[in-house]
């Protein structure tokens, strides 16, 4: 008979075997922790909301940075592939909740934050699979 101590000690890990859906998980935990950083900064710090914008793309900078590398490292080859599919659905993601949420249409300025999104998520997934060595 196994002692009691033995059989608590197993614990199920959960793992993402997709480097798409790891990176944008990650992009999207990074994207709230910056936003409610924002939000606590505007609310009780000196921050003025007519720089609000620069500060939210930096966010999404960062959200996009750290998303390829979850993306990258996870996937072991292909980092900038990956890591760029993952910043495109992201950008996509952002894209839909801002036509739901407020209306916003398609632009030249979504064009470019999309092909932004690409490229930083790309940079992020050539960081990631070297990470992993």
């Amino acid at each position: 008979m196994n002692p009691i101590h033995t059989m608590s000690t197993k614990v199920n890990q959960v793992r993402m075997t997709s480097p798409l859906l790891s990176g944008l998980v990650t992009s999207l935990a990074w994207l709230t922790a910056g936003t409610l950083i924002l939000s606590l900064f505007v609310t009780f710090g000196g921050m003025k909301e007519e720089s609000l914008p620069m500060y939210t793309y930096i966010v999404h900078g960062l959200s996009l940075l750290f998303g390829g590398i979850s993306a990258g490292k996870q996937a072991g080859h292909k980092g900038w592939y990956y890591g760029g599919l993952t910043g495109l659905l992201y950008g996509i993601f952002i894209f839909i909740v801002g036509f739901l949420g407020f209306d916003a249409g398609l632009s030249l300025n979504t064009l470019l934050m999309t092909v932004g999104s690409f490229l930083m998520g790309a940079l992020g997934g050539m960081f990631g699979v070297n990470l992993r060595k």
